[in-house]
């Protein structure tokens, strides 16, 4: 980007940051008073200790031990009022304030009702679901446990628009609309994990799911609030802990599991110091054991985990924050990729036999991934401030110590350092008139080193920085969103050429009220993304993605234009979002075959050329007995191709759909399902095609709640047809089709 560009990005942001000065505070009527009950909605159990939020004014308070909760002085307007128990779905009611009244709102808590979810990722500011503009998907707690796995993937996997990209169960990724590796970024509260799991296949994300509070999945470009590797979406896990408890609480989980004898468990607690001061700590462990197919046993695919953190933090009535120290140790299986490493090359095409497992192992090297994470994290602000042009601000650092080691059999093969600083901070601008809004500024500094067998990159130092801002104008009825991001990322590898890289991204978005419930909104945006490390310097036979890498130092940044519009509708009986989505990417960065074979491995250099995204996504719940009987389904499908050859893009998801019931008893949840994938015929040359599958789930939640304590009991059955199937987006799925039949049972208390 030249100078005379970049300066213009930056006078766009002084821009915004005027117009939120220039406009005027609007009168506001006299406040009204909010009040009313939380209760379990199971048995009618009061609710102690449970947060309330007024979402669009970002007031919280707590129940009293009558379940009972109050606002006061209320401006005069419409709000969304969530209930919010830690661990548990949030219940979200929309109330109408006027000058002066009184109102009364009662609130019940369920584990399976018709819900809306409040989340903080797509805008950096809590918001409903239903109201964000971005498509957003919150995935809670109790689902959360019911999908219980060492890989990210195997968890989130069937969401709207996300699939799992694998090497094995230990090193499951989310895909988001086909949008893959450096395109997705992996959050935890808020700011990069710290882990290289977007490098490589066999490479995974180091979180555990029954520690997280929610995750929160941004589909689309979220490159405006969160960086230029947030092309494709952000999956955010967040622990919680937001403000300090005034009674201990906490969880206590565990699971077993047949088919790969998958066990384990997690526990945490809070306790608070005091009123203003709270301890925390969480930890867990779990393993698998090699998983059973319909064609037999997939050798090398255990798990191994375990994890804890600990720390405390202040919550002031104005001032807060948190200090936590944690760390992560995995050890997992990489399956088949002793094959390539040890094969002839004469021998590379029999390697694969068709519908068969290959039959001896036994002389072919283990291949396993040992990984650790060390990580210290600070995040602290100001809320509810008055009198001043901010209403609040967060700051985040996170300093994480990431390590692992490619093992063959015992011996140490490769070894990834990874020490990464992040910070970031986030101002919230007091509304004025119809303008509201966010700015702030965020880094990176990075030391990468890999030595080995496997060393494919010199040692490099990155460093980032950013700066972005995210206004708002609210018409009542139309709401629009705008903002830009002015990003710049330098490398220093040893040895090689050192590259700097500085883009603009921006964004429109709109979101109008057609009727009560039921909204429309479209997003435009122009998003850049600075080549990864490996795509610029890797060189070498890299098992991880099945091919002989070589770099490319000229590659320059992409830059794509997408298009996003969508419906969505939540009401009493019915939940519905429709998205469709079109992206256009200039200079897309892509592994191109040469035909060559080097070390076993097809060559392949990392090239450029203009690439199309499009798909759509469908979601809904449908009450066909209020409370009782649900109907529920899910679609989506994307289709990405090069332009100038109409080449598909490789691992790419096919089309799916899923189909469900809930019925619903009191704390009884059962919900059958079934999961229907097309056949992906659509392939990169150097893939196979894959079949279609269809194969039927069955989950069930029990709850008996009370006002303190709530035992949940989980069963979960995967694959309960055997189906033989094979996940295309998969490294390894010509060798390794997917998990065959099993049960999970889970068993939670959790009190508060």
């Amino acid at each position: 980007m030249t100078y005379q560009t970049c300066s213009g990005c930056i006078v766009g942001i002084v821009i915004l940051f005027v117009m939120a000065f220039a406009v005027g505070t609007q009168a506001q009527d006299a406040g009204g008073t909010l009040r009313g009950t939380v209760r379990f909605e199971a048995n009618d159990t009061i609710v102690d200790n449970a947060s309330v939020i007024i979402v669009q004014l970002g007031r919280a308070t707590r129940t009293n031990e009558d379940g009972s909760y109050e606002f006061q002085n209320v401006p005069a307007g419409t709000y969304d009022v969530a209930a919010r128990l830690t661990r548990f779905p949030d219940r979200i009611q929309r109330v109408r304030i006027t000058g002066g009244d009184t109102v009364t709102l009662d609130i019940r808590l369920s584990v399976a009702p018709i819900r809306e979810d409040v989340t903080v990722t797509a805008s950096s500011t809590e918001e409903t679901v239903a109201e964000a503009i971005r498509p957003t998907t919150v995935v809670d707690a109790i689902e959360l446990t019911e999908r219980v796995a060492t890989g990210l993937g195997d968890v989130l996997e069937y969401q709207p628009g996300v699939a799992k990209r694998s090497f094995g169960p230990g090193s499951t990724r989310p895909i988001i609309r086909g949008f893959d590796g450096d395109r997705v970024l992996v959050l935890q509260d808020n700011l990069p994990i710290g882990s290289v799991g977007s490098q490589s296949g066999d490479h995974g994300e180091p979180v555990n799911v029954l520690n997280l509070e929610r995750v929160e999945i941004v589909r689309g470009p979220a490159t405006l609030l969160y960086g230029s590797n947030a092309l494709g979406g952000v999956v955010n896990t967040i622990t919680g802990r937001e403000t300090a408890p005034t009674e201990p609480r906490g969880y206590l989980t565990g699971y077993g599991g047949t088919n790969n004898r998958q066990r384990g468990g997690a526990a945490g607690f809070e306790m608070p110091i005091g009123s203003k001061f709270t301890l925390f700590a969480d930890g867990g462990g779990g393993r698998s054991e090699d998983y059973e197919t319909p064609l037999g046993k997939v050798i090398n695919s255990q798990t191994r985990s375990y994890d804890g953190s600990a720390g405390f933090g202040y919550f002031g009535d104005k001032f807060f924050f948190k200090l936590k120290a944690g760390y992560d140790n995995r050890l997992y299986g990489v399956p088949f990729a002793g094959l390539f490493e040890g094969a002839e090359e004469e021998e590379s095409g029999s390697i694969n036999p068709a519908g068969v497992l290959p039959p001896d192992l036994e002389d072919v090297a283990q291949i396993s991934l040992r990984m650790r994470r060390q990580n210290f994290r600070f995040s602290g602000g100001l809320r509810d401030l008055e009198n001043s042009f901010l209403s609040g601000m967060q700051m985040f650092a996170d300093y994480t110590d990431y390590q692992h080691k490619e093992l063959e059999g015992a011996e140490v093969g490769t070894v990834f350092d990874n020490d990464q600083f992040t910070y970031r901070a986030v101002f919230e601008q007091q509304r004025r008139g119809l303008l509201s809004g966010r700015f702030g500024f965020q880094g990176l500094n990075r030391d990468y080193v890999t030595t080995g067998a496997e060393a494919l990159a010199p040692p490099t130092k990155q460093t980032g920085f950013a700066v972005f801002a995210l206004e708002e104008l609210n018409f009542e009825r139309t709401v629009v969103q705008f903002g830009g991001r002015v990003e710049t990322n330098r490398y220093r590898p040893d040895g090689l050429r050192n590259r700097n890289f500085t883009g603009f991204s921006g964004s429109i978005g709109v979101r109008y009220r057609l009727f009560e419930g039921g909204s429309l909104v479209g997003n435009l945006s122009h998003s850049y993304r600075a080549p990864a490390l490996e795509e610029l310097y890797n060189f070498g036979a890299h098992i991880g993605t099945l091919t002989f890498e070589v770099g490319n130092q000229d590659l320059t940044r992409e830059r794509s234009n997408a298009a996003d519009f969508g419906f969505r509708y939540a009401g009493n009986r019915l939940r519905l979002e429709a998205n469709g989505y079109f992206y256009r990417i200039s200079d897309f960065v892509f592994l191109a075959p040469t035909g060559e074979v080097e070390d076993n491995l097809p060559v392949a250099n990392y090239s450029q050329a203009d690439a199309r995204f499009t798909g759509a996504e469908i979601g809904g719940d449908f009450a066909l007995i209020q409370n009782r009987l649900l109907l529920n389904a899910t679609f989506d499908t994307v289709s990405a191709r090069l332009i100038d050859t109409d080449t598909p893009l490789p691992r790419i998801p096919p089309t799916r759909a899923r189909v469900g019931v809930e019925f619903i008893a009191g704390g009884l949840r059962v919900q059958p399902e079934a999961v229907f994938v097309s056949d992906q015929s659509e392939i990169f040359p150097t893939e196979t095609r894959t079949a279609g599958y269809g194969i039927f789930n069955l989950r069930g939640t029990y709850t008996i709640p009370t006002a303190h304590f709530a035992h949940i009991v989980s069963v979960s059955g995967f694959n309960l047809n055997d189906r033989l199937y094979r996940n295309h987006t998969s490294f390894i799925k010509d060798l390794a089709p997917e998990i065959g039949r099993g049960v999970r049972v889970a068993y939670t208390l959790r009190f508060f």
